[in-house]
């Protein structure tokens, strides 16, 4: 199987739970034990009061677009999407915002709003790596 997409090399501990989480369909994101702050990416502080004392919760899955760029050629050769690909800001329920792909969609900005409500979609790139991408809201 081709990928199209080059694989991110998950390697730091931090971010363990997060890779897992995938593997198993569950969006697994920080959160401070001290302060409640939930945030994303994945760090050794709390990004709100700088404790180290950050454990995991599995959000919904679920946000609205925040931002996005419709991209019309790709930068990276191993990037094997074809093009125009949707380039997305999401902003999860539970507060943090992300950066993935809009996909099942018309890469159309007449299409496409901000704001509009979505939900992850898992895809698995090989037996080691899934994805977090977003789709509109059914």
């Amino acid at each position: 199987m081709e990928l199209k997409r080059p694989l991110p090399t998950p390697r730091t501990p931090e971010a363990k739970p997060y890779w897992d989480g995938l593997k198993e369909g569950k969006l697994m994101i920080p959160k401070c034990n001290d302060c409640g702050h939930v945030h994303f990416y994945p760090r050794i502080v709390c990004p709100s009061c700088h404790s180290r004392n950050i454990g995991w919760t599995q959000a919904s899955g679920k946000g609205k677009l925040y931002s996005f760029e419709i991209a019309h050629r790709s930068l990276n050769p191993a990037f094997k999407i074809e093009a125009p690909y949707i380039l997305a800001m999401i902003e999860l329920e539970e507060g943090p915002r992300m950066m993935s792909n809009l996909i099942n969609i018309d890469p159309d900005p007449a299409v496409v709003k901000c704001d509009m409500p979505v939900e992850i979609v898992f895809e698995k790139q090989n037996d080691d790596v899934t994805i977090a991408l977003f789709q509109p809201a059914s």
